[in-house]
């Protein structure tokens, strides 16, 4: 019992990530790329993932290796969920280990539940559920084989408290939220913790996107839409990615190793429910 206390001790008073290897999906920009920063800067190995073989060399180029970390980068189209599981299959078959996994994919489209099409759920099912759990099923062997394992899935503050003219967004991500709530409690046994990072209004093109769909159909300028959302906020802002990829590499740090199954907002509190 105090061999135990005296592991769990040593590994809480570790401030870095030194060689952990994190994959991080949706890396070339917004959110998932400040967090693959954030990881190479705490020392970690980082892989990226995405399906733009330029904006992927572009990115790796910003990573840090001031730890002498070995980062590189998978080319996938999440569209594609069998394309994926073939080639994180063969990643991991040459001997590649993953310790932290960052399932992070763009959401689709706005608009109201009523109008949109079957094809979209179906879409967008693949895109975020299935391909985190293709991942997921590829890589947590190795993370209990190596004793450390961190899975962080960005969704939305959604789950809490679904968001207007987000349909399909709002009840995929749900779906997300319970899958990973399930999986939390099948993994905590190896040590390996399973969290949910629900960003509220975040300065990324998806946001970008969001206000100028808005503009188009109700006349408003895209600044006085984000006026909007960030006066939603007790903070009367909106976060940069960078505040978010903090929640995201706390969670992944040793720090965190007795934080299991949660939802964690970072909307400056708008969320209204507890």
């Amino acid at each position: 019992m105090y061999l135990c206390q005296t592991k769990i001790l040593k590994i809480m008073n570790s401030k870095k990530i030194l060689n952990k290897t994190a994959l991080v999906c949706g890396s070339t920009q917004g959110i998932g790329k400040a967090a693959a920063l954030k990881l190479a800067e705490m020392g970690a190995n980082v892989v990226l993932i995405a399906r733009n073989k330029d904006k992927l060399q572009q990115a790796i180029a910003d990573l840090s290796k001031k730890e002498g970390q070995n980062h590189q980068f998978i080319v996938a189209d999440f569209s594609n969920p069998e394309e994926l599981k073939k080639i994180i299959t063969d990643f991991i078959s040459e001997g590649n280990i993953i310790n932290i996994l960052i399932n992070n994919t763009g959401g689709p489209k706005g608009g109201p539940i009523k109008d949109a099409s079957v094809d979209e759920f179906i879409n967008t099912f693949n895109q975020h559920l299935i391909c985190n759990h293709i991942l997921v099923q590829a890589i947590y062997p190795g993370m209990i084989t190596s004793g450390y394992g961190r899975i962080i899935n960005v969704i939305s503050t959604s789950v809490k408290q679904p968001l207007p003219n987000l349909g399909v967004s709002n009840t995929i991500r749900g779906a997300v939220a319970s899958w990973s709530k399930t999986l939390a409690n099948e993994l905590g046994q190896y040590g390996i913790t399973v969290n949910n990072v629900l960003p509220g209004a975040t300065n990324t093109i998806r946001l970008q996107g969001i206000a100028e769909a808005k503009s188009e159909k109700t006349g408003e300028s895209v600044l006085d839409i984000f006026s909007e959302m960030a006066e939603e906020s007790p903070m009367k802002r909106i976060a940069q990615p960078e505040e978010v990829a903090a929640a995201i590499a706390f969670l992944a740090s040793p720090e965190a190793s007795y934080i299991n199954g949660i939802n964690l907002p970072v909307d400056g509190g708008r969320t209204k429910s507890l």
